[in-house]
């Protein structure tokens, strides 16, 4: 079985950290992986995305024509990437910073206000941190405690940080999960 997931913002939003833990679970998990990022010349205010695929096979490809997921950080990222989705696509929308409904019927859709989460969280820049694990929760495509293990290595030098970036998490996975039982 084969999982990708284009995740989109602006830069500095942490949308390639974000892939970069997707694609270091699947790694933990024993599975083939590719993390391919894109970027503008600035990092910081530019738009900036992420393709990552999880499978069970070998990876023909990082380039993914249709994908099967995305998670929209800004309104940009959904007008770009919403209509190369499959049918039956998981959407995951930052309505924080989108202020449009999808414009398809036929995708999954979860909507969390992931940029006022991080705010209650404590930390405004830990958006794509509730984005993670309302995708996590939402779609079941890594276990959330190989997520948190990562999260660890990578702030690990950094406790309140790392805090804050868990209990991010923890809250994103906790509304992703809601909706995927509701389902």
């Amino acid at each position: 079985m084969q999982n990708d997931v284009v995740c989109a913002g602006f830069g500095g939003q942490g949308v390639l950290l974000i892939g970069k833990v997707l694609a270091y679970a699947g790694m933990k998990a024993g599975k083939e992986v590719s993390w391919f990022p894109s970027y503008g010349p600035e990092m910081r205010g530019g738009t900036a995305n992420c393709t990552v695929v999880i499978s069970d096979k070998p990876i023909g490809s990082p380039v993914i024509q249709h994908p099967r997921s995305l998670i929209a950080m800004n309104l940009p990222s959904l007008d770009k990437f919403e209509p190369m989705l499959r049918p039956d696509a998981f959407l995951l929308i930052n309505t924080s910073l989108v202020n449009r409904e999808p414009s398809r019927d036929d995708l999954k859709v979860l909507k969390i206000p992931a940029n006022t989460i991080a705010i209650e969280e404590g930390n405004p820049r830990a958006a794509n941190m509730v984005a993670l694990g309302a995708y996590v929760g939402g779609t079941g495509i890594v276990d959330p405690e190989v997520v948190e293990g990562i999260l660890e290595q990578e702030f690990g030098r950094k406790p309140q940080v790392l805090e804050i970036n868990l209990k991010a998490f923890r809250r994103g996975y906790e509304l992703g999960l809601g909706a995927r039982d509701a389902n």
